[in-house]
């Protein structure tokens, strides 16, 4: 009996021991419990809520530490942007925030709106200052974009859109038009551009909007000493009674005189990877568009429009630039429709339309006993309507350098005064010296230049010293038009090289081969 009596007594015992340790663990996995959701995530709804309650009456996202969203990673194939400052609600706002190029479809990080910036947009009043400061906001930013609006005219006085401190990668998005100022003191002595991108990396302007130079005011005030083609020498009219000189404009006296200094419209200087495309240029004083020290440039699908008679209105001014395309672009001016210049090397030119002008033109080079050096020119596929010059190279007496690896083919001429010439003699003086140093010329080919021409087919005038040498000639097809000019044969001197076809008409006076005491460059003087 005592055994059963302590048998039922341990059994109480370990029962209540039991129990005890049963609800100690339940404590135990409930507080484990807590501890597990907190680490579960939040569903997607309720993150919408919280998303919903952390935008702002703007609708840009609080960054507080309350939030819980996070930024999208960039790949790591690329560096990361910058990323934009946050802008200040408010007139200086930009007007939208797409991604940046490379994250969302190219687009770029931030669009900022002259008008914004303070710009009237009628054309009336002066809007350089909103330029300005629209582009000091885009410069801090990568792959950013000013815009000129469309369905807006800006008065622009001369400005200067500059690096180096600036972000990659900025476009000038020009969809309005751009007028320069006609008032003599905003131009004070004269300044040598107008609009002025230097010293930037990856810089597009493209759109459909216009610069518009306004260049009558000038040219009315172009005194008549001012540099004269050359080659309006080779030109005789059947009439004597026209005039090689325009009368000078009536004037009004009330009208201030322009400064004798006339600027580009629109130049680069020192940048890297440049495009202009879709963009018209028209009526500037002086050169239209000019790459100065530029590596990387593309032109495409643009114009420039100026008249015949404008004086000294380059479309294209090349110096000192490589890697150059320029295509698919309508050149109209009263100078070379493209002009390359001193330190210009891999230059690609093709299915161009030039016309009226003075043709598309390798110098002038070596003025003032310089050393020009110009290497690797392409010119294909271009017509050329109504021009004085056809393709054509330009040196001075008294040069040095060279010129060598040019092609010019594929080129449809209609009445074009004097479709091929090379000129060692240029002076757009009144008188030159004779000089017994020059630019070398070799290499030059020329192929499939057909059409018709109104003076002279071709006229090639070489150095003495120097004789161009490695001239071939191929598929020329050039038919007389007599409509205003004396008609000449083809001339040459001190030309060589190769007829590789029969001509049209027969140029014999190119000589076959090599001349027989070319005098070497000393290496001072070549490239």
């Amino acid at each position: 009996m005592e055994k059963l009596i302590r048998l039922r007594s341990l059994t109480l015992a370990l029962l209540v021991a039991f129990l005890l340790w049963s609800s100690s663990l339940e404590t135990c996995i409930a507080r484990r419990g807590r501890h597990w959701r907190h680490r579960r995530p939040v569903s997607a709804s309720l993150m919408k809520k919280k998303a919903k309650g952390h935008v702002s009456h703007h609708g840009s996202t609080s960054h507080s530490h309350h939030s819980s969203s996070k930024q999208p990673k960039a790949p790591s194939s690329h560096k990361a942007p910058l990323a934009p400052p946050t802008p200040t609600p408010g007139k200086n706002t930009p007007t939208k925030s797409p991604p940046e190029k490379g994250y969302g479809g190219g687009k770029s990080a931030a669009t900022f709106n002259v008008m914004d910036f303070g710009a009237g947009g009628g054309g009336t009043t002066d809007d350089t200052k909103a330029f300005e400061a629209a582009w000091a906001a885009a410069c801090k930013v990568e792959a950013s974009t000013v815009l000129v609006p469309e369905g807006h005219e800006f008065l622009v006085g001369p400005i200067s859109f500059s690096g180096p401190y600036c972000q990659a990668d900025i476009t000038f998005q020009l969809d309005g038009t751009i007028y320069a100022p006609t008032e003599s003191n905003v131009w004070g002595r004269g300044l040598l551009w107008w609009i002025e991108f230097t010293k930037l990396k990856g810089i597009t302007i493209q759109g459909k909007g216009t610069i518009d130079g306004r260049g009558s005011v000038w040219w009315e005030s172009a005194p008549y000493d001012e540099p004269i083609d050359d080659e309006t020498n080779l030109i005789i009219p059947l009439n004597a009674t026209v005039e090689e000189t325009p009368p000078m404009p009536v004037r009004s006296e009330l009208s201030a005189k322009m400064p004798s200094i006339k600027p580009t419209a629109l130049r680069f200087y020192g940048s890297f990877n440049v495009t202009v495309t879709g963009i018209t240029i028209q009526n500037s004083p002086q050169c239209h568009l000019k790459f100065d020290n530029c590596m990387g440039v593309l032109v495409h699908d643009m114009a420039v429009s100026s008249p015949g008679d404008s004086p000294n209105t380059d479309g294209i001014h090349l110096q000192n630039s490589k890697d150059v395309l320029i295509y698919g672009t309508d050149l109209a001016c009263g100078d070379d429709c493209i002009s390359i210049q001193t330190g210009c090397s891999n230059v690609y030119v093709h299915n161009v339309n030039c016309g009226p002008g003075h043709g598309i033109s390798i110098g002038s080079l070596g003025k003032d006993n310089t050393k020009a050096c110009v290497s690797n020119i392409t010119v294909r596929n271009v017509n050329m309507h109504n021009t004085m010059n056809g393709v054509r190279i330009k040196t001075w007496q008294g040069g040095s350098g060279s010129v060598q690896g040019v092609m010019f083919s594929n080129i449809q001429v209609s009445e074009v005064q004097l479709p091929i010439i090379i000129d060692q003699f240029y002076c757009d003086k009144s008188t030159c010296h004779n000089q017994s140093s020059a630019v070398a010329l070799s290499g030059i080919t020329y192929e499939r230049i057909r059409g018709t021409y109104t003076v002279k087919p071709v006229h090639f005038a070489c150095s003495d010293n120097l004789p161009c040498i490695d001239v071939t000639l191929t598929a020329i097809e050039l038919k007389p038009l007599q409509e205003r000019y004396h008609l000449y044969n083809p001339f040459c001197w001190q030309a060589f090289g190769l007829l590789s076809t029969p001509t049209v008409p027969p140029i014999d006076c190119l000589q076959i081969g090599k001349p027989s005491k070319n005098r070497v460059q000393s290496d001072h003087d070549s490239c």
